[in-house]
């Protein structure tokens, strides 16, 4: 196994994780009464807030709602899915 196989292999995995991460979050928003101070919500929300302050401030939310994690989502699939196509991109090399 090469080093490049191993590091994107681990780069992909690590993206889809925090991918299903985004995704509990945005699925715990919907039920107001959770206390993001407590645990393990507040580790989910130190976890994901700093990548979708990003998309925070320049996307408005639309009508309170947030649209910001669905970008941020997009924008891990399609670098996860450039990533992934690594490995065969240096495999004649």
């Amino acid at each position: 196994m090469s080093s490049i196989y191993l590091l994107t292999n681990t780069l992909v995995t690590f993206i889809t994780i925090y991918t299903y991460i985004i995704i509990i979050r945005v699925l715990l928003t919907w039920f107001p009464n959770i206390d993001w101070y407590s645990q393990p919500f507040a580790a989910i929300s130190q976890i994901t807030d700093p990548y979708l302050n990003l998309f925070r401030s320049f996307i408005p939310p639309l009508g309170g709602i947030d649209i910001s994690p669905i970008l941020a989502i997009l924008l891990l699939q399609v670098a996860g899915s450039l990533i992934g196509g690594l490995p065969g991109a240096f495999a004649y090399y």
